[in-house]
């Protein structure tokens, strides 16, 4: 597909946050487990004072339709159980997706396992998909740090960053893992995780209120 640059920015697989998703070895849970995927291509209007998540358009490369980025959403129910891709619920094709390096790495060492089944449970999941997508809104998008969510939001970043620094890769490259490391990594992560959620609900309350102006 071609696009008007001059209307369009286009983000491909050599732009830097498109990078961070493809070798991300922490994003194998969200790639292989959660269903959470992300287009090779994207678009995001140039013109236009919107926040930047109602600014992005995913192309179909199959019916070249420009689909709202919020069509795959969390207030939508489709953010994720995305494994196979993105589902154009306009000509019910899949939109290809970029794939993290690790994820691909788990996926041919196992591969005998769930090979034998892959046609079965594509089909399966085609099936359902058209279900998932009668009633996508886009009329309003939720802060979903406001009021003290952006505490249980910091905390619940901060809980996942602790499992795989602290635990996980430890176990994976033979580190020792003790009281002290754990309680240090306890004190880091929640305080990291805190920050991270006010950080969040600054941003999303500043691009909500110079959106509302």
């Amino acid at each position: 597909m071609n696009f008007d640059r001059t209307k369009y920015k286009v983000y491909t697989w050599k732009n830097w946050m498109m990078l961070h998703w493809i070798l991300n070895p922490g994003l194998i849970i969200n790639e292989l487990i959660l269903g959470q995927r992300v287009p090779k291509v994207t678009l995001e209007e140039r013109t236009s004072n919107k926040s930047r998540f109602e600014r992005g358009i995913v192309p179909c490369p199959h019916c070249e339709t420009l689909h709202d980025g919020r069509t795959w959403s969390t207030e939508n129910g489709t953010a994720f159980k995305n494994w196979f891709g993105l589902y154009c619920n306009k000509c019910g094709k899949i939109i290809p997706c970029l794939i993290n390096v690790f994820s691909f790495l788990v996926l041919i060492l196992t591969y005998p396992i769930w090979g034998w089944f892959k046609n079965k449970m594509k089909k399966n999941w085609l099936e359902k998909q058209p279900q998932r997508f009668k009633n996508i809104k886009f009329e309003k998008v939720p802060n979903p740090y406001d009021k003290k969510s952006w505490i249980k939001t910091g905390l619940g970043w901060g809980l996942f960053m602790f499992i795989m620094i602290s635990i996980v890769f430890p176990l994976f490259d033979g580190s020792e893992i003790n009281i002290k490391t754990i309680l240090i990594g306890v004190v880091i992560w929640t305080i990291s995780g805190l920050l991270f959620g006010y950080t969040m609900k600054l941003f999303f309350n500043a691009t909500i209120n110079k959106q509302s102006k």
